[in-house]
């Protein structure tokens, strides 16, 4: 059954926008880091600050806010307190956890070591596979996406990945899990 056929017709993502604390610096980073053309740009009405908008491939756009008054980061609550190789990978309910961006895997080491050179901490690529901690050293056929992680000057993580096959029937094998108390999901 399409995506038409169920009622809404799906054309992947317009836009996620997330908040940064330094539109400038923002720009800095994405465009002149990342390469992602500034594509859009917005003066919010009455001071409320700004909305721009970056193509980062395949029609889609990631999105920022700037508020002059917006609250600061809260690591660890709102976003991960840090990538997934220096502690938890967790952030609270309704949270954006991370923001992962489709690159050709024949570049992973290549974009790995440009973001090093720029001076983007990042991690080594990572082979995530089925195995009981989902990572493995070295590239094999049961690896399903490859990814590098990294942050942006305000702490957001980002991650490069790309699929190394298509998904088929077995790769859903788990059931969902419930919270514990349901009254407070």
């Amino acid at each position: 059954m399409s995506s038409s056929e169920r009622g809404f017709e799906f054309r992947g993502i317009n836009h996620l926008a997330l908040v940064c604390a330094d539109m400038a610096r923002t720009v800095d980073f994405y465009s002149g880091v990342l390469g992602m053309p500034l594509v859009k740009t917005i003066e919010l009405p009455f001071g409320m600050g700004q909305h721009f908008f970056f193509d980062c491939g395949g029609g889609d756009c990631l999105a920022f806010f700037w508020f002059p008054d917006a609250p600061a980061a809260a690591p660890g609550i709102s976003a991960p307190a840090g990538r997934p190789d220096q502690g938890s990978l967790a952030s609270a309910v309704g949270s954006m956890n991370h923001v992962a961006f489709a690159v050709p895997p024949e570049r992973m080491e290549e974009y790995r070591d440009r973001l090093r050179a720029a001076g983007v901490d990042c991690t080594e690529v990572a082979n995530h596979d089925d195995s009981e901690l989902g990572i493995a050293d070295h590239l094999h056929p049961g690896v399903f996406v490859r990814s590098i992680y990294f942050q942006d000057p305000d702490g957001i993580l980002l991650e490069f990945a790309c699929w190394l096959r298509p998904f088929e029937a077995g790769d859903v094998a788990h059931l969902p899990s419930a919270a514990a108390d349901p009254a407070g999901a």
